[in-house]
């Protein structure tokens, strides 16, 4: 068995990596990256392999038998064909099967990233390959990352309002989709993949006063007003409104889920967000 991760340099791709070599040998994985010299430390065979460049991608799927495609971060409205440019390559080089990480209510969500999921999708239903579909949902670690920031100021701001994220962890994912990868029958399933519990954002600010000490509110600014903070910390603008709508859109229940696919598939509990807060707070204190 030859197992293939796309994007294994990525936040998610490494872990998957990492973890993956736990349960087959190291001999069975490869790396399918942009950047081959980024990716020394994975102690794996390393193919370069980049969306963009069919070519490459053609030279980099033969003899892979199971592949994960973990989704293009391509924020300039290419994410479908960069999709669409692996499951083509994968269908010329006799790729078995294909796990895709999509994104959660992929058909239906309001978010404006679905789309692009939406149309990888059935790209993937039309190849013929059997495939896995991972909807993910929210990462713990996309708010954490303005922990820092939050801290500082005293408040998290969004425009969130109410909205509730069944959040996880991004290992969380990483071991679920581990679990389709190395396990049987989940040929042409679609999987809605979320935490157990889920958590608004004036949640996340109580856990990270409980846990510091430290005053930390919840400061909803509204779509627009959301957005041009951004700018103002130094986004470029049409990231900055894309961050503000999928606020808007989670308001209207775009990523909470409470099936328990998740942790159904990966045999635990998804990590609760009072772990994740502890974690982010190691982390920034170390780096102090």
């Amino acid at each position: 068995m030859s197992i293939g991760i796309t994007g294994a340099t990525g936040q998610l791709g490494h872990l998957v990596v990492e973890k993956l070599k736990e349960q087959v040998p190291a001999t069975e994985i490869v790396a399918l990256v942009r950047t081959p010299d980024k990716a020394d430390d994975l102690g794996v065979e390393v193919r370069k392999a980049d969306y963009t460049a069919p070519n490459t991608l053609v030279t980099a799927l033969p003899g892979i038998e199971t592949l994960l495609l973990i989704s293009s971060n391509d924020m300039a409205g290419n994410r479908a064909e960069h999709h669409i440019n692996v499951i083509e390559a994968a269908k010329a080089a006799g790729v078995k099967r294909i796990v895709y990480t999509s994104v959660l209510y992929a058909d239906t969500s309001a978010l404006s990233l679905a789309e692009a999921h939406r149309r990888t999708e059935a790209a993937l239903k039309n190849s013929g390959i059997p495939h896995t579909i991972l909807r993910n949902g929210w990462y713990h670690e996309n708010a954490l990352a303005s922990l820092p920031g939050a801290l500082a100021s005293g408040a998290f701001i969004g425009a969130a309002g109410d909205a509730r994220f069944s959040g996880a962890t991004r290992l969380d994912f990483a071991e679920a989709a581990i679990a389709v990868l190395v396990g049987s029958n989940h040929e042409n399933k679609t999987y809605e993949l979320a935490g157990d519990s889920a958590w608004t954002m004036a949640d996340l600010a109580a856990e990270v006063s409980r846990q510091t000490g430290k005053q930390t509110t919840y400061n909803d600014l509204g779509e627009a007003g959301y957005a041009a903070a951004l700018v103002q910390f130094g986004l470029p603008e049409a990231l900055a409104a894309d961050l503000a709508s999928y606020d808007v859109a989670a308001a209207s229940g775009a990523l909470f889920n409470d099936t328990r696919q998740l942790s159904a598939l990966i045999g635990r509990p998804t990590t609760a967000l009072s772990e994740a807060v502890a974690a982010e707070i190691r982390k920034s204190e170390a780096v102090q």
